[in-house]
């Protein structure tokens, strides 16, 4: 008897490439997303010089890190940073999403070339890893469009941050223009962003009060990486 054979299912990463033409389609994508970037990174400019960084030292941070919620986060270790291993967990313990949203991206990614794989990584963030998830899961083929929309809402980052610092240095005291408070908006509306599962709450509530409960008694920038291992083992349990 002759059996018939069936078409093999095609693979996630069948004809995967990355292209000037997909990260121009990038950048399109999430041009006018990427708008409402430049907010922040004024407000992260104006703290910075508040805090006693330079203009420059806060433009290559900017540049450099490309992390909204950790860079806030690092401004309270200045102007005196002594302790680096705090200030890398607390940026770890920040920027540790990035591990399965990496994760997420590997059916991918994970066959193409090292050097590209890493270029279309350097500027992962969750706008571009939504958007781009959401494409390669549609049938998109051009990873191109991960590193184009990075790469626009990093140049608006960056452009933020430059407003921010003249504005900080020439401007005198931004309070009256509510600067001051950018900070704490800022971590509320990532916070409220990944509380839409009541799963999300406990961890976030209980870390929530180890942060404040240890504030008084751990050195600065610790009382956040404690709630980040105690929200994450929370959340660990109540998943098994």
């Amino acid at each position: 008897m002759v059996r018939s054979k069936l078409p093999d299912t095609p693979h996630p990463a069948d004809g995967v490439t990355l292209t000037w033409i997909g990260v121009l389609s990038g950048v399109k994508r999430l041009a006018p997303l990427s708008l409402f970037v430049i907010p922040f990174g004024i407000g992260f400019g104006v703290a910075a010089i508040e805090q006693g960084l330079t203009g420059p030292q806060a433009l290559v941070m900017s540049a450099a890190v490309f992390s909204g919620a950790a860079q806030f986060a690092s401004l309270d270790f200045w102007p005196h940073p002594s302790n680096l291993f705090s200030i890398a967990l607390v940026i770890f313990a920040i920027n540790g999403r990035h591990v399965i949203t990496g994760a997420a991206l590997s059916p991918w990614l994970n066959h193409l070339p090292l050097f590209k794989r890493c270029l279309a990584l350097g500027l992962l963030s969750d706008p571009n890893f939504t958007d781009s998830q959401r494409a390669l899961q549609s049938g998109e083929r051009d990873v191109g469009i991960l590193l184009g929309g990075g790469l626009i809402l990093w140049l608006n980052w960056i452009l933020g941050t430059g407003i921010g610092t003249y504005a900080g240095t020439y401007a005198g005291s931004l309070q009256s223009f509510g600067f001051d408070v950018v900070m704490v908006c800022f971590f509320a509306t990532v916070m409220t962003q990944r509380l839409r599962q009541w799963s999300s709450i406990l961890p976030a509530g209980i870390a929530a009060c180890v942060s404040v409960l240890t504030l008084g008694w751990l050195p600065a920038g610790w009382n956040i990486i404690a709630a980040a291992l105690v929200g994450g083992a929370v959340g660990f349990v109540r998943g098994l």
